[in-house]
């Protein structure tokens, strides 16, 4: 990792990227810090601290910004979604999954259309967000632009940082949206790590501090180890293609395979899972409701997962099992709408080509459908494993922090990627001077 890095700065194009991307981070990291103006910050801060353990991954993802109800509090969460949503329809709607296959004109049309879909979900979220300021009373002042205000901030922080990641994208060092989640999520770790010392070692004796200290690391290097096994175990499927003639030789009959990934969806089931569970909570508690001993009340402490795993109110660990269960649903949904078996076995055959023991077609799809519900059985139970260990040791030991879990599939998988692309691009640039002379 240390050699690329080293390596890069040594490429005059690659080194303008790495700058350009590191003084974008810094103009992010210094709007995390511009409060909204018209929200009393204290109070909302308040109510936020007395939510913390249910909203740990919405405050890392957003670095903090929206503990603090800065412009940057909606953070990238909208067009995360808008994302996620075009995705889905783009397979449900034959227009745009036709528009999808046009190329790169249609692929620019799409991120267009997932732009306004973006500023039209900040709006919508901004919205609903600024009457639930009013209602708590978490408003400076209740006046009609006081509300305009703290609206056209948030929404107007949030297609900034959509703009700043695509320009990370094209002048930088690529992955920008990814690069922005990741760096609102590393923000957080010094607090993490503070909150962790004093909750678990300072103070304690020598020996309980000490082993606390190596329990705490041992969890978070076997964490991280687990999550680089699991972003990068994938089962190869062989492929043979057949010789053919052309004149009097014999052109092809190469061979190589077809890559699944164990967790071909990434991070996007925990998402979807997290956004499904977590959402009724935080409009509850915006809006004033729940708070009771009424069936709804107990309903929305159920989803909450501060109340998971804690060993006083146990029933409320059920909210953990229907949590593992969407996630493994949402693994299993997402995989079929982004990797088509018959798709793969149809280009297969016109190509030529097939797996060794298998018909082409039909017996070929089934093939790839059978070992990929297999593998995506063992990625979706990986994934469940590593979201609910924080959430584990949050309802036992109340040791809550950020990043955890999901947050750091995200750091780990984007940290890869973009040192792939760095490598990628001093590959690129070496071929160009090799060729050159």
């Amino acid at each position: 990792m240390l050699e690329t890095l080293r390596n890069a700065f040594k490429v005059k194009d690659i080194r303008n990227r790495i700058i350009f991307t590191f003084l974008m981070l810094i103009v992010i990291r210094i709007g995390s810090q511009l409060p909204v103006p018209g929200v009393n910050g204290d109070v909302f801060r308040s109510w936020f601290e007395s939510q913390a353990a249910g909203l740990g991954f919405f405050d890392a993802i957003t670095g903090g910004s929206f503990l603090s109800m800065s412009v940057f509090a909606l953070n990238i969460t909208p067009y995360i979604t808008s994302s996620i949503i075009m995705q889905l329809l783009t397979i449900a709607i034959p227009a745009l999954e036709e528009m999808h296959k046009d190329g790169e004109e249609g692929r620019k049309k799409i991120a267009e259309i997932t732009r306004y879909l973006t500023v039209g979900l900040a709006l919508f979220e901004s919205s609903a967000m600024t009457y639930g300021f009013w209602r708590s009373g978490y408003l400076l002042e209740k006046n009609a632009l006081t509300v305009i205000t703290v609206i056209a901030a948030l929404t107007a922080g949030s297609a900034v940082l959509m703009w700043i990641g695509e320009r990370i994208t094209e002048k930088g060092v690529g992955n920008g949206i990814s690069i922005v989640l990741v760096i609102n999520i590393i923000s957080r770790i010094p607090a993490d790590m503070g909150a962790l010392w004093n909750q678990f070692i300072d103070g304690k004796g020598l020996l309980q501090g000490v082993i606390a200290a190596v329990v705490i690391l041992a969890v978070i290097i076997g964490m991280v180890v687990f999550v680089i096994v699991l972003q990068g175990a994938e089962r190869r499927i062989p492929v043979q293609y057949s010789k053919k003639m052309q004149g009097r030789k014999q052109v092809g009959g190469q061979q190589t395979h077809i890559p699944l990934k164990v967790n071909t969806s990434g991070v996007i089931p925990v998402i979807f899972a997290q956004s499904l569970m977590q959402t009724p909570v935080i409009l509850a508690s915006l809006f004033g409701w729940g708070g009771g001993t009424d069936f709804w009340s107990k309903v929305l402490n159920g989803l909450n997962q501060a109340n998971w795993c804690n060993p006083k109110e146990p029933i409320y660990t059920i909210g953990l099992l229907v949590y593992i269960l969407l996630i493994i649903g949402f693994a299993y949904f997402y995989t079929q709408i982004s990797f088509n078996p018959l798709e793969i076995a149809n280009n297969m055959k016109k190509a030529g080509g097939f797996i060794p023991g298998m018909r082409p077609g039909k017996t070929t799809s089934d093939y790839l459908n059978q070992v990929l519900n297999y593998i995506v059985l063992i990625g979706a139970v990986g994934l469940t494993f590593i979201a609910i260990v924080p959430i584990f040791f949050s309802g036992v030991f109340g040791a809550s922090v950020s990043f955890a879990g999901t947050s750091l599939i995200i750091v780990v998988g984007v940290v890869i990627e973009t040192l792939k692309q760095i490598e990628s691009q001093m590959r690129v640039r070496y071929y160009k001077g090799f060729l050159n002379d």
